[in-house]
């Protein structure tokens, strides 16, 4: 059974996201660097839009939460790919595929139950006047 506590969900975020940014620079720099873009463009490129959100996920905004996860879809791509494309290291994009989905889950959830936790929420749209004209 999952938690529904919003903390036990923002710890999760905030083990996990600062270390998929860590974990990001070591392989553009370390692990797997690019043949074809020199380290500074790489790492602006790989580093920057998980900079973005992080303010707010420090500050426990949960929207930012929520949006962060938008950011997150590119590197779940970017492992997905490595993965598949370079099978004989394996394990480096496995980690950075842990990472994501562990930061995946906890702003996904975090958003949920500390906006339930706010009152916070998307307006339901009033169905019973649906298919009536003026």
């Amino acid at each position: 059974m999952l938690p529904t506590s919003s903390e036990f969900y923002r710890k999760l975020t905030l083990i996990s996201y600062p270390l998929l940014i860590v974990y990001m620079a070591v392989i553009v720099t370390v692990l797997m660097p690019s043949e074809f873009l020199p380290i500074p463009l790489a790492l602006t490129m790989w580093i920057l839009p998980l900079l973005f959100p992080l303010k707010g996920i420090i500050q426990g905004n949960p929207y930012t939460h929520a949006w962060a996860n938008f950011v997150l879809i590119l590197y779940f791509l970017h492992g997905f790919t490595t993965l598949y494309t370079h099978w004989s290291t394996w394990y480096i994009p496995a980690i950075e595929l842990m990472l994501v989905t562990a930061a995946f889950i906890g702003a996904t959830f975090y958003a949920r139950y500390k906006g339930r936790e706010l009152g916070l929420g998307l307006k339901k749209a009033n169905v019973s006047n649906a298919g009536k004209s003026d």
